[in-house]
C-alpha cells in the first residue's frame, strides 16, 4: 500500500514532471518516496525518469539507488553500468564494484573499484580495490593497490581487523 503523498512531496512531483532536466527535485522525490516506506515507488519513478531523461547519468544512478533499496541488485547494477556507458563516474563504478562483490565476482569488483579510483573516486576506491583482487586471488595486484592505497592516504595498509586490509563492515574482505 502506498501511503497518501504529502504535501511537498506533491509539489516536488509537480517540479519533476516541469524540470526540463533531471536535478535535485527528482533525488528529493526519491529520498522522500523512500522516507515513506514505498521502495517500489521510488523504482518505478527513477525508471519513468531514464525513459524521459535516458542520456542523463545522474537519473541512471537514482535509479541504481532506488533498486538497490528495493533489494533489486541485479536491476540497480544494470542502472549503474548504464549510467557508466553514459560518463565515467566514480560514485557508479565504485556502486557496481560494491554489487558485484555480493554477487561474488570479485575479480570484476576489483575492476570496477580501480575505474572509480581512476574517475577521482578517492583512496577508498583503491582499498576497495586491493580487498577484491586479493579474494580473487590476484595478489601481485592487490599488493600494488595497497601500495597506491598507502601512498594516496599516508597511512599504512596493516591487515586485521579495524585495519584497512580487515573486514569491512559486513564482516567479509
Amino acid at each position: 500500500m502506498t501511503a497518501r503523498p504529502t504535501a511537498a512531496r506533491h509539489l516536488l512531483r509537480w517540479a519533476c514532471a516541469l524540470a526540463p532536466q533531471f536535478g535535485e527535485s527528482h533525488r528529493a522525490l526519491l529520498t522522500q518516496t523512500g522516507k515513506a516506506g514505498d521502495p517500489m515507488g521510488a523504482v518505478d519513478l527513477a525508471r519513468r525518469w531514464t525513459a524521459r531523461f535516458e542520456l542523463s547519468s545522474d537519473a541512471w544512478i537514482a535509479l541504481g539507488v532506488a533498486c538497490r533499496a528495493a533489494y533489486r541488485t541485479r536491476d540497480a547494477l544494470v542502472a549503474y553500468e548504464r549510467a557508466l556507458q553514459l560518463e565515467e563516474r566514480g560514485d557508479a563504478a565504485f556502486a557496481a564494484g560494491q554489487l558485484y562483490r555480493l554477487q561474488g565476482d570479485p575479480a570484476t569488483a576489483g575492476a570496477r573499484f580501480a575505474r572509480a579510483f581512476a574517475a577521482g573516486y578517492g583512496p577508498e576506491a583503491m582499498r576497495e580495490n586491493a580487498r577484491a583482487l586479493a579474494a580473487a586471488g590476484d595478489t601481485v595486484p592487490a599488493e600494488l593497490a595497497k601500495q597506491i592505497w598507502e601512498r594516496e592516504t599516508g597511512q599504512r595498509w596493516e591487515d586485521g581487523p579495524g585495519g584497512p586490509g580487515g573486514p569491512d563492515r559486513r564482516g567479509k574482505n
